[in-house]
């Protein structure tokens, strides 16, 4: 497995797959156990993997505490990190959301589960609508003072968002905020938009998850229900509920048949592609909850896909830029290259 420092700003070094433990533990209904959790960790660091995403939130906790039993004394090794705003129980004011007094809150009790002293990545996971961004960023500029965090990022935030805690962050001294995470996969291009664009611009690593859109893009739900669809109760995961997602599926499908890959390794593959032509670091999440899954996954890194069947997959599964992207890329004039246009004279009264 290659590495990478994850965006522009810091050196911190990661590997090219980030290991998603959602599945490490079985209170949501599906999952792995403790043995199978153990295998896959093992595995994924004899490829090279190092970089480990998990949340508080994730198994209502269980996830970092079971991480964190089968790191033991290996800490050193990962990059460890984890996500606050979503708690581990019931909803409760005080639980939940960015303030600064859950961020305190959450850090230690992740820290406790996790068996370490330190995260060398901190997520806010959700925006609350509630807290201001200046008390996101500060809490955290205190939690890297003190050497609980070593950096921090913003997850699932909007993009208009992110930029302004980056522009705090550098105007007034703070901790840089170093990375966003959010979804994206052949299913799921929203953020080609924004996100993507002002993560390339600010130099910003970004980890991508549900790179397979929950298991759409392997094929499996056209022939069964087996896996998040019924043992998560369809959450995160994405359907053929619209006529270009069932495009996208049938186009994956037919390059698998095609080139001998399984339609899993052929919506990988295109990701990969994606991310090597980036400014900066792509990291996908990947989430198994088997070996067998995870030698999916790791069998991409050696399969690329060839131009025009990546050509296939970008049009297949583009989405529409909308204003002001749209305007800006068919204007024309001396400001976009293009032909020189008169303004009409203005009539004299």
């Amino acid at each position: 497995m290659r590495f990478t420092t994850f965006g522009r700003h810091t050196g911190l070094r990661v590997s090219e797959y980030a290991l998603g433990t959602a599945n490490f533990g079985t209170l949501w209904g599906g999952g792995a156990g403790r043995d199978e959790a153990r295998k896959i960790l093992d595995r994924f660091t004899d490829a090279g993997g190092t970089l480990i995403d998990t949340s508080d939130s994730y198994q209502l906790g269980t996830s970092e505490q079971m991480l964190g039993e089968l790191i033991g004394s290996d800490r050193d090794h990962y990059v460890l990190t984890t996500k606050f705003s979503l708690g581990t129980g019931r909803p409760h004011p005080s639980t939940t959301g960015n303030s600064r007094k859950n961020i305190r809150r959450s850090v230690e009790a992740s820290l406790k589960r996790l068996g370490t002293d330190y995260l060398d990545l901190y997520w806010a996971h959700l925006p609350d609508d509630l807290t201001p961004m200046e008390e996101i960023v500060t809490a955290l500029d205190d939690l890297v003072a003190a050497g609980k965090i070593l950096h921090a990022g913003l997850s699932n935030f909007p993009a208009w968002r992110v930029s302004r805690a980056v522009t705090l962050a550098e105007l007034r001294g703070w901790a840089p905020l170093v990375g966003v995470q959010f979804e994206y996969s052949l299913a799921e291009r929203g953020a080609d938009r924004e996100l993507l664009p002002m993560a390339e611009a600010l130099g910003l690593g970004a980890a991508l998850f549900a790179p397979l859109g929950g298991g759409l893009l392997t094929g499996k739900y056209r022939t069964g229900t087996a896996g998040r669809l019924t043992d998560w109760e369809g959450r995160g995961i994405r359907t053929e509920d619209s006529e270009q997602r069932t495009r996208i599926v049938d186009t994956v499908i037919a390059l698998a048949e095609e080139t001998g890959h399984t339609p899993a390794q052929v919506s990988m593959a295109w990701l990969r592609a994606r991310t090597e032509g980036s400014p900066t670091a792509l990291v996908p999440i990947v989430g198994p909850r088997s070996v067998s899954q995870l030698e999916g996954y790791l069998a991409v890194l050696d399969i690329t896909l060839d131009e025009s069947a990546v050509q296939r997959l970008d049009e297949v599964s583009a989405v529409p830029l909308g204003q002001p992207h749209e305007l800006a890329a068919g204007a024309a004039g001396p400001v976009r290259g293009g032909r020189v246009v008169t303004r009409p004279a203005v009539p004299v009264a």
